[in-house]
């Protein structure tokens, strides 16, 4: 019997970090396929998209951010409620942190399923949860929005937007209309495989063109490398695409010939592994994405809530 490890229980090595200046502005932090944040300073404050998964983790991007500016760290912007992109928000207390922003979706979806999630994830990935103990409890937002809103940093505006469904019901690009940079959190992603288990996959290609329409030069991804010119942001929306149909399909496909979830599975590796079985995280994704996709397909419109213990039995159910 293959046993894989579950989910990245055995991805333990160091990512190398990359800190990419995209404009005067707007930097990247990006760990070979571990979750981004996104960084921009304004005149009189700096904001962070999306926070780390702890506190301790958070000091790392706080560090890279002392090397360019000693601006307070006025704003954390929240793209989705997952825990790995939120619970080190408290890590930024200590540098000016004023407001905690996010989507009223987002919040509502931490209402509803933040600590099952939490737990859930915490078991997934014990190397982005390093100094899991120092995360004081869930993330909350202390400033909410429904579908858009605008904040100045003095002159530099930054628009912070709903564009639809995909990733979860929550997602939420921010951007520089001035400079034509985004920061989408997982509605995109490059060289890594797409998370679905929360996913609106019959809704996420639609989102994907209303993101291609505002026709951004620069784009920095939930994971993988940034985006830095027109084309390669035009390929990591193709890419995200691609993936999302392909796995929408395929489950569709098997329940149209009424597979098990097992049988699914298998019938989804057909389609998706020649294509992505080489990604990030991909082998991690994979049962909880056919799981996902599968529910979508056999009509259960809302994604079902993940725990830990649901994690293991669907995990070992699919990969063994």
């Amino acid at each position: 019997m293959n046993t894989k490890a579950f989910a990245s229980q055995a991805d333990l090595e160091e990512k190398k970090i990359s800190f990419d200046k995209l404009s005067d502005n707007a930097w990247a932090y990006t760990a070979e396929g571990d979750p981004n944040t996104g960084i921009i300073v304004g005149d009189d404050a700096v904001m962070i998209v999306d926070a780390t998964a702890t506190p301790v983790m958070a000091q790392a991007v706080i560090a890279k951010v002392r090397e360019i500016t000693d601006k307070p760290i006025k704003y954390v912007v929240l793209t989705h409620y997952h825990a790995v992109r939120v619970l080190g928000a408290s890590g930024y207390k200590d540098e000016g942190l004023q407001q905690v922003i996010a989507s009223q979706d987002t919040r509502d979806l931490i209402v509803e399923r933040g600590q099952q999630d939490m737990d859930s994830e915490i078991g997934r990935f014990p190397r982005l949860f390093n100094a899991v103990e120092s995360v004081p409890g869930l993330t909350w937002p202390t400033l909410t929005f429904q579908g858009e809103m605008t904040l100045w940093l003095g002159k530099l505006e930054v628009k912070i937007k709903q564009l639809g469904r995909g990733h979860t019901k929550g997602d939420t690009i921010v951007y520089l209309p001035s400079q034509s940079i985004c920061f989408s959190g997982d509605l995109v992603e490059a060289d890594a495989a797409c998370y679905t288990g929360d996913a609106y996959l019959a809704d996420w290609p639609q989102t994907l063109d209303n993101l291609a329409a505002l026709d951004f030069q620069k784009l920095v991804p939930g994971r993988g490398p940034a985006l830095t010119t027109p084309e390669a942001v035009k390929a990591g929306l193709a890419y995200t695409r691609d993936f999302v149909s392909t796995l929408y399909r395929s489950a569709q496909e098997a329940v149209a010939q009424g597979c098990d979830l097992k049988a699914a599975m298998a019938h989804a590796r057909k389609n998706m592994d020649p294509k992505f079985g080489q990604v990030f995280i991909y082998e991690h994704c994979l049962p909880f994405d056919v799981t996902r996709a599968f529910d979508e397909a056999s009509g259960i419109r809302d994604p079902r809530i993940w725990t830990a213990e649901r994690d293991q039995q669907m995990w070992h159910a699919l990969q063994e």
